[in-house]
Parts: C-alpha cells; structure tokens; sequence
C-alpha cells in the first residue's frame, strides 16, 4: 500500500514536474512539499486539496489507503455527468462503453 509521500512522487514523476514546480502550481513551498513526499509530514485537508489539484487527481486518491488507479480531472467529471442523467440514458451509455471495452481488449489479445 502506498503512502500519502508516495503517491505525490508518483503523481510528481508522471508529470514530470520537480518539487519546487509542484510547490508553484499549488501554492506551497518545495522544501514542505519534500517534507510530505518523504512523510515526515502530513498535509491538512485545505493543503492536501491544493496538492491533488496541481496533481490533477483527486484528493481520494491522494489520501485513501486503496492502491486505485488516478483518474483524471477529464474522466471523473464525465463521470459525474453520466451520474447525473437518468437511469435510461446511463444504462445505454454504459451498454455502449461495455462493448467498445470489449472491442478494445479484444484488439490486445
């Protein structure tokens, strides 16, 4: 299981971002931001949101303690949208996107 310090590393990498550019995006200074990575600190909720926008992930996947994938700002808002439509609407999107997933991993093997 991966520790808060540590999915911000990951998250950083993947950016390519250095410490001190996580600390411009999100406000913080980079000498903390090393802090949190080597969980020497933990960040209250207010800071903790800041980092998982400058992240571009959600503050549940920064803090929770499952090893779920991140999910981009992009998905989880088609997300909520698909959520918010009703039962009809969403049951055919998801039969649409259930048959294009099996289109997709068909196409791997």
């Amino acid at each position: 299981m991966m520790t808060f310090g540590q999915k911000m590393v990951f998250c950083r990498k993947e950016k390519k971002l250095s410490q001190a550019d996580l600390g411009k995006l999100s406000g913080i200074n980079g000498d903390i931001i090393g802090k949190y990575e080597r969980d020497e600190m933990k960040p209250g909720i207010e800071t903790a949101k800041k980092l998982a926008d400058a992240l571009e992930v959600t503050l549940d996947y920064l803090v929770a303690d499952g090893e779920l994938k991140t999910l981009d700002k992009k998905t989880m808002q088609r997300l909520e949208d698909i959520n918010k439509l009703q039962a009809e609407d969403k049951n055919n999107i998801f039969y649409t996107l259930d048959n294009l997933i099996k289109a997709a991993k068909l196409k791997t093997i």
